[in-house]
């Protein structure tokens, strides 16, 4: 047989017995990573024995050549990192980890270094006394381990419910932390073959180099292949085959062409292609290419663990007694590296308010967490065949990370339930238990619901489904507890039985609800999704927002989700760059860009919000009960009227860029009712295949003009909006546009008080959007939009005289001081109208305090 021939087949029997570990690893319950590299150590083993194997033939050859397996190191870094990276890169929650960026980057870029640092030190200080290795050996053996494996934390958490910001900690950490480890063994791996012309200033100029030349190859990379997309669009096989492309070439022309790092431009890449690239994909096309990608990062992990394992069953046998002292300076100096940055580092950006906190369990369990798999082994493997390292330092890199991998395997790994058992991280609070048991019960509630619409349906005798009743109350006591208090205390108002808060706390039902609730966004954000009326880079983040609203319910109930709901709709970090921009330089791009965005994820979530209304009313009320389902409603109204109060801000200051926008999303519903309409007519062979794909042409051609958004004028907008101001009224355009120059663009949240009575006059504010309260002597008055308040103070210069607060969303236009006295100077007549206005008030005011 051909080494090609035998070389396939023994690839191909090695799959085939790692998918049959799958299995016997979930009925052990134990990870597969395990049972992996036991069947590499076995076969390892084998191969000790490989020339007393009698030749039977066909099977002996094949068992021969696995057993006497050569492996290539550059054949193994080339073929399995770009789809174990690419598909780290690919399926991590960008946005989610962008919000958490400070902790992951401390996590997966400084821990690098500390790891490496901590453990490079401590073995060249040990081996002073026991045998000299060099200081860069030592440091490359630390950047070797300095990559961690999150599988199995990642299972734990989401067996747990952990909050979702724990996972992309540790998913955005291993991702970024491969690429960081791997950049830094790079250089490493240069600085041991030419140790004179080394030192750390060189590592550190050198890595710097290829890390930003990485972030560039990949991000252009990718961004390329995205706008090539369009020209394949609907043949999903072409688009899956070019993000295979892309990983492979983003890697060689990284590593090679560029001479930079292709790890980090592999990963670069997989993020950019996950945000940009999944958009612009053909519908569906998405989850397939997951799928694949999914496959290729199985076969690669699986096939380097055993690969690996076979490899140090060769390499450990010639380990001594010094490398166990070695081995266990290593683990010590990894821990306390790790250590140092989850228990000092990362409080202080806690402290800083850069991250929240994460608790002490959850800590320790990412400490202890810090597993080591197939990058590990993958480098491992190439320092054992590179021909440049001097053999005892080949000997001594691979040795000690092959040891230390099998040491997180077989002791961290089966040790990480045990310790989450011991931390109680796998019981329920008291809140999650309510929330837990309110869920099964409003399931059963639901399933007995549909049982009974279904019995009707079909004219069934409803004794039939007695039994199925007993069988779920059977396995749910509560329900049954539920079920008889709902028959016995019920008003009337409700079906027997129906209620499955019955016996639930207020909050605990209002928990569930929203949880149904944020469940049920989700569904409908992915149905206007299939159904063409947003995009998938605006589903996604609109996906992101609601997953941390189930988190927030799950934490802080009620009042986490109605916090977090507001704060979605308060100004963002961008949001104050772009207006600090536009403020200081006159550059309105980012700003006309956010505003778009925003009054776009404002409008869908509206009409989301407005079925949440409904479905509260229709499913959630005959499950929880009118009680409960009033609250929700109040929640929802509440969130609605902010909502409201959002776009009617938009809708005032630019009025012909909304309507032209509530235009598009009406016209992608007509184009997705066209579309449907001509696939009907195909599939009932009305129209021939042909006419079908013209249509479809014809409608893909209108479908991407109308996803061209309508242009933002600035200007045009808040001159709009000022002329409405009863005080500008009469300006002519130029004026106007210079006091638009003056005005500054500020955002109150219900409740926040805007003007504090006794301060010094520093601005006014005109109303563009909203009511406030003006808290004066003779009572509270409200004011809307077109009013102003804070004049009397600039004109008077004396202190405040009344506090002044956001009754709903407020969009207010600041004067300052400074700019106030410019404008009366060069327009006196202003002064004359705010005056008469402010007396106007204290008129009505005082016959109001009369009456």
């Amino acid at each position: 047989m051909s080494e090609p021939v035998l070389f396939v087949l023994i690839i191909m029997v090695l799959l085939l017995a790692v998918s049959f570990m799958m299995p016997l690893a979930d009925r052990i319950s134990v990870p597969a990573t395990i049972l992996l590299a036991v069947l590499g150590t076995a076969l390892g083993l084998g191969s000790y024995g490989i020339g007393e194997i009698p030749d039977i033939g066909f099977a002996g050859e094949v068992v021969h050549g696995l057993l006497d397996l050569k492996l290539d190191a550059d054949l193994i870094l080339v073929l399995f990192l770009p789809p174990l990276l690419f598909t780290a890169g690919l399926t991590i929650d960008v946005r989610l980890v962008m919000n958490e960026m400070a902790a992951v980057l401390l996590l997966a870029i400084v821990a690098v270094f500390v790891t490496t640092a901590a453990a490079g030190w401590a073995l060249f200080f040990v081996s002073g006394y026991v045998g000299q290795v060099g200081l860069f050996t030592c440091m490359l053996l630390g950047a070797v381990i300095a990559t961690t494996d999150p599988a199995a934390v990642i299972a734990i958490f989401r067996d747990l419910g952990a909050p979702r910001r724990l996972t992309a900690l540790v998913s955005g950490e291993s991702t970024l932390n491969d690429a960081a480890a791997i950049a830094l063994f790079a250089i490493l791996i240069d600085a041991v073959v030419d140790r004179p012309d080394w030192n750390v200033g060189n590592v550190m100029i050198t890595l710097t180099r290829d890390f930003i030349g990485g972030i560039a190859v990949g991000f252009i990379a990718a961004q390329i292949t995205s706008s090539l997309l369009r020209h394949l669009f609907n043949l999903p096989l072409a688009e899956i085959t070019v993000s295979v492309a892309l990983a492979y070439v983003t890697y060689i022309m990284g590593d090679v062409l560029v001479d930079v790092s292709g790890v980090v431009a592999v990963v670069v890449a997989a993020m950019t292609f996950a945000v940009e690239g999944r958009s612009r994909l053909s519908p569906g096309t998405w989850e397939k290419l997951l799928q694949t990608w999914y496959q290729l990062d199985f076969w690669a992990n699986s096939l380097i663990f055993v690969l690996a394992a076979m490899l140090a069953t060769r390499i450990l046998p010639s380990a001594g007694l010094d490398d166990l002292l070695f081995l266990a300076v290593l683990v010590l100096a990894a821990f306390a590296g790790r250590a140092f940055v989850l228990y000092a580092l990362l409080p202080v950006l806690s402290t800083l308010r850069v991250t929240a906190p994460i608790g002490g369990r959850y800590k320790l369990v990412l400490l202890w967490g810090g597993l080591r798999g197939a990058i590990t082994l993958t480098l491992a493997v190439s320092v054992s065949q590179h021909n440049m390292i001097p053999e005892e330092d080949r000997h001594f890199v691979s040795v000690l990370a092959t040891a230390y991998v099998l040491f997180t395997l077989f002791v961290q790994a089966p040790t990480l339930k045990p310790l989450l058992r011991l931390l109680r991280l796998d019981q329920l609070n008291p809140n999650e238990l309510a929330l837990r048991d309110g869920v099964i019960a409003l399931s059963k509630a639901q399933v007995r619901n549909d049982i009974e619409e279904v019995t009707r349906d079909y004219g069934f005798d409803p004794e039939l489904a007695e039994p199925l009743y007993e069988e779920l109350i059977k396995s749910g006591e509560a329900l049954e507890q539920e079920v008889q208090a709902a028959e016995t205390e019920g008003d009337g108002s409700e079906p027997p039985g129906k209620p499955a808060a019955a016996q639930m706390s207020e909050a605990a039902g209002v928990a569930v609800g929203l949880v149904a609730l944020t469940n049920r966004e989700k569904e409908i954000y992915l149905e206007h999704f299939q159904d063409g009326t947003i995009s998938r880079n605006r589903v996604a983040k609109l996906i992101t927002l609601v997953d941390g609203l189930i988190d927030r319910v799950k934490v802080d109930g009620a009042k986490g989700y109605e916090t977090l709901t507001n704060q979605q709709i308060n100004l963002t970090m961008r949001a104050r760059v772009s207006l600090r921009l536009y403020r200081h330089i006159g550059w309105g791009g980012p700003l006309s860009t956010w505003i778009a965005d925003r009054f776009e994820r404002l409008l869908i979530t509206q009409l989301v919000v407005r079925d949440l209304v409904r479905f509260n009313k229709r499913s959630i009320r005959p499950l929880l009960g009118p009680k409960t389902s009033a609250v929700l409603d109040g929640i929802l109204n509440r969130r609605l009227t902010s909502l409201d109060d959002a776009l009617a801000a938009t809708d005032l200051q630019y009025p012909n860029f909304t309507k032209e926008l509530r235009y598009q999303y009406l016209v992608r519903a007509a184009l997705r009712l066209e579309h449907g309409s001509y696939q009907h007519a195909l599939a009932e062979s009305l129209i021939s295949r042909e006419v079908y794909r013209e249509l479809e042409r014809d409608i893909a051609s209108r479908r991407a003009k109308v996803e061209e958004r309508p242009t933002l004028d600035l200007g045009t907008g808040l001159v709009d909006m000022v002329s409405r101001v009863r005080v500008f009224h009469g300006l002519k355009h130029e004026d106007l546009l210079d006091v638009v120059r003056l005005l500054r663009p500020r955002l109150a949240v219900p409740g926040q008080r805007i003007l504090r009575k006794g301060d010094k006059g520093s601005a006014m504010y005109f109303i563009a959007a909203g009511t406030v309260e003006v808290g004066l002597p003779q009572g509270a008055v409200e004011l809307g939009a077109g009013e102003f308040v804070g004049e009397m103070a600039l004109l008077s210069g004396k202190p405040r005289s009344a506090n002044v607060r956001a009754l709903t969303y407020c969009h207010l236009l600041g004067l300052s001081k400074r700019d106030f006295q410019k404008l009366l100077k060069a327009k006196p007549w202003i002064k004359e109208v705010i005056e008469k206005i402010a007396k106007d008030r204290q008129a009505i005011n005082l016959q109001n305090k009369e009456e």
